[in-house]
C-alpha cells in the first residue's frame, strides 16, 4: 500500500489552466506555497496538497490566477503575491534571489551563486533552483548553464524554452510552434 502524508494544517489546492498545461496551486492559509506543473520533477505527492477547491475563489487562489493570466497574456512582468517558501535557509536564499532576475533576462547558475555571495556554489545553487516549489512566479526558468544552454528545469526543457521565449529572453524558435505538455 502506498504511503501518504497528511497535509500541513490549513493546506488546500486548486488547478488552473495555463498555456503550458494545468498548474496546481497550493496554499497554506492565505499564502501560496506551491505552483506545480504536470509531471514536474520534485513535485510532492498529491496527498500533501490538502483538499482540492474546485473554483479558485479563495485567497490566495483568485489573485494568483488573475496575475498568472496577466503574465501569460503579456500584461504582467512581476508578481505581487503572499508567498511562503518552505525549504532550507540556503534554498530560501537562492529562491529569494530568483525573484531579482529581471523579466526577459537570464542568469547563469554561476551568476546566481555570485549574487548570493557563494561564487563557488553553482552546483548547489542548481540543486536548490531545481527544488523551487513556486514555478513561474519564482522564476527558476530564468537560470541557464554557463554556456547559455537550457539545462535543469523541473517542468521540462520545452516549457523552459517556451517561458523564456514568452518573456523575450530567447528568440522564438522558427515561427508558430505547438508544444505538447
Amino acid at each position: 500500500m502506498p504511503r501518504t502524508t497528511a497535509p500541513p494544517e490549513g493546506r488546500t489546492h486548486t488547478v488552473v489552466p495555463s498555456p503550458y498545461g494545468p498548474l496546481t496551486l497550493v496554499a497554506e492559509g492565505d499564502h501560496l506555497v506551491g505552483v506545480y506543473m504536470e509531471a514536474q520533477r520534485h513535485r510532492p505527492d498529491q496527498s500533501v496538497f490538502g483538499p482540492r477547491l474546485p473554483e479558485p475563489t479563495e485567497p490566495p487562489f483568485a489573485e494568483t490566477r488573475r496575475q498568472l493570466e496577466e503574465y501569460f497574456d503579456g500584461r504582467r512582468d512581476t508578481f505581487d503575491l503572499p508567498l511562503k517558501l518552505c525549504g532550507t535557509p540556503f534554498q530560501q536564499r537562492v529562491w529569494a534571489a530568483l525573484v531579482e532576475i529581471p523579466y526577459g533576462r537570464i542568469w547563469t547558475y554561476g551568476e546566481l551563486a555570485d549574487h548570493i555571495g557563494r561564487p563557488t556554489a553553482a552546483r548547489a545553487v542548481g540543486l536548490a533552483n531545481g527544488k523551487n516549489p513556486i514555478s513561474v512566479i519564482v522564476p527558476c526558468h530564468r537560470v541557464v548553464g554557463a554556456d547559455g544552454s537550457l539545462t535543469g528545469y523541473g517542468g521540462g526543457l520545452a516549457r523552459k524554452r517556451a517561458l523564456l521565449e514568452h518573456e523575450g529572453a530567447l528568440p522564438a524558435a522558427g515561427g508558430q510552434q505547438t508544444l505538447a505538455f
